[in-house]
């Protein structure tokens, strides 16, 4: 996995316990990849949803159960594996090819409730599977954890409005921009200015709400995995508080989780 593929969020960290760090890394390869293909280089649309159909032909042959393994890729080899030792449902891994095609094929968004419908195959399915490997997806467990992992992608949209943008994507609202009289022009100029600063916060507001309403799950979840996720909520909301300290100029800075925030992190989530 890339070392420039900044995350929001520690994947088979140290928190986590051993048995289950194989599978983590696995599925984190998983999606890290997909979503490369969906991203990164310079292949053309064509060539990135043929190389994402071949992610979901060998997901059908694991759905299979009478695969030969000789047909699978190294990786997927690995997935069927945890997949099998874990019953973890293939429905999810199916999901997130599912967004990353597209990404491929959708570059703007024109109402809040699609981007929702985005992230709930983009985002949340990592949330579900974690919470199968811990054996605590409950039905309230599965919609705080959507609620915090639609925030995170939120959060990750509005930090990277300028590299979005150079990929030829917009995730923010198209309608929340006519509302705040704003256009692509504007994006594309990195003009930020009362009417780009009041649209952040409302941006901003939003992803806020939902982390918070997610966050009772932290509490709810056992040991070191309630840590884990307290962390995970508390570097959000840090992204948040820094997007706001830059006055809501992501085009000059995308602000980051460094490690001189790693003792607030910590002393926060301790505190939750």
């Amino acid at each position: 996995m890339s070392k420039e593929h900044y995350e929001n969020f520690p994947v088979a960290s140290w928190l986590m316990p051993a048995h289950l760090r194989p599978a983590v890394k696995t599925i984190y390869a998983f999606a890290r990849s997909a979503d490369d293909i969906a991203d990164e280089g310079n292949a053309s649309d064509t060539e990135r949803l043929f190389a994402l159909s071949h992610y979901e032909s060998q997901l059908q042959l694991i759905q299979e159960q009478s695969i030969q393994e000789t047909k699978l890729d190294p990786l997927f080899c690995e997935l069927s594996v945890i997949i099998r030792q874990f019953n973890l449902p293939i429905a999810h891994f199916f999901d997130l090819i599912s967004a990353f095609k597209q990404d491929v094929a959708c570059k703007e968004y024109e109402d809040f409730s699609g981007l929702l419908n985005y992230c709930n195959r983009s985002a949340n399915p990592v949330g579900r599977m974690m919470l199968h490997l811990y054996q605590a997806d409950t039905t309230e467990n599965l919609i705080q954890s959507d609620w915090i992992c639609t925030a995170l992608q939120l959060i990750n949209f509005w930090q990277d409005v300028a590299i979005d943008w150079r990929k030829s994507r917009v995730y923010l609202p198209q309608e929340d921009l006519r509302s705040f009289q704003i256009d692509d022009t504007q994006i594309a100029s990195g003009i930020c200015n009362e009417a780009w600063r009041k649209m952040m916060q409302f941006q901003i507001d939003r992803a806020r709400a939902m982390m918070i309403a997610g966050s009772p799950l932290c509490k709810r979840l056992p040991g070191r995995l309630g840590f884990e996720l307290r962390l995970v909520v508390q570097g959000g909301l840090r992204i948040l508080e820094k997007i706001e300290q830059i006055n809501m100029d992501v085009f000059l800075q995308r602000p980051t989780i460094k490690s001189t925030d790693a003792w607030r992190l910590f002393w926060r989530a301790a505190r939750m």
